[in-house]
This record gives structure tokens, sequence and C-alpha cells, in this order.
């Protein structure tokens, strides 16, 4: 496991002698903690496209698949906060729950024998759902922006 005041250090050297200013040191830190160590990554469907969501004309559905595993995401913006009701297919084993991640908030649902879950009340902004299988990597969403 990388220390991260190690990493920052080689940051550092690499970039010669001038120091990394403190805000990209801050914000490098807060980028590597919302990583999901071994997680595979999901991508839009074929001919979906997840490159943002905007709420003003009523729900979204957005499809990732990675690993044998499809998510299917209905983003709704109301009231300028963030709902998601999702399904994960095929339906995980008992004991596989789901993480719905802002970069400030994580909210964790377990998934019913349908594979369904809702998570209501998420600030606008970035959103990624990571699904935990027991014996299995995590499977992840790639980060989407919800704006109202």
């Amino acid at each position: 496991m990388i220390n991260d005041e190690y990493f920052l250090a080689a940051l550092r050297l690499a970039s010669g002698n001038d120091p990394i200013p403190g805000h990209v040191s801050a914000a490098a830190r807060d980028v590597f903690e919302l990583r999901v160590p071994r997680a595979v990554t999901a991508m839009p469907a074929e001919g979906a496209t997840a490159r943002g969501v905007r709420g003003a004309d009523g729900p979204r559905t957005v499809r990732f698949v990675a690993a044998g595993l499809t998510f299917d995401l209905e983003v709704t913006v109301g009231d300028g906060l963030i709902d998601v009701v999702g399904q994960v297919f095929p339906t995980p084993c008992e004991g596989s729950h789901v993480d719905v991640r802002t970069p400030h908030l994580t909210l964790t649902r377990s998934l019913a024998d349908s594979g369904q879950f809702a998570a209501t009340g998420l600030p606008p902004g970035w959103l990624s759902v990571v699904c935990h299988r027991p014996g299995q990597e995590p499977v992840q969403t790639r980060w989407v922006r919800v704006r109202p």
C-alpha cells in the first residue's frame, strides 16, 4: 500500500524544483480517497451516454455494464436534490449491497431479492454506485455528473 506522504514526496521530486501547490496536493488526496480498491469499473452500455445527467426533463435512465453485471439507474432531480432508483442484475447473491456515493456522502443500501435499491436526498454533483458481492471483486459505475 502506498503511504500518502511518500506518494506526494515522489510527485514533488518528479516535478522538479517547484513544490506542488497545497491545493493540488489536497485535491490529489481527495481523489485518491474516492477509489475502491480492486474494483472493476462498469462503463455506459453501448449506445448510452453517461457524461452527465440534467434533471429538467424528468427521470433519466443510465445503464452500466462490466464483469457480467448490469446496473440500471434512474436518476431524478427535484427540489435541488438527487434521487436514484436502481437495479443490479443478474440478481447478486444474499449479503450483497450497494454504496451510492457522492464525493462527500455514501449511502449503503441492501439489495432486494430482485436486485433493486433506492437512495434519496443526495446532493447534486458527481455520483457513482458500487456493488459489493460476497467473495467477488466490487463493481463500480464510473462517475456521472448530475445537475439540476
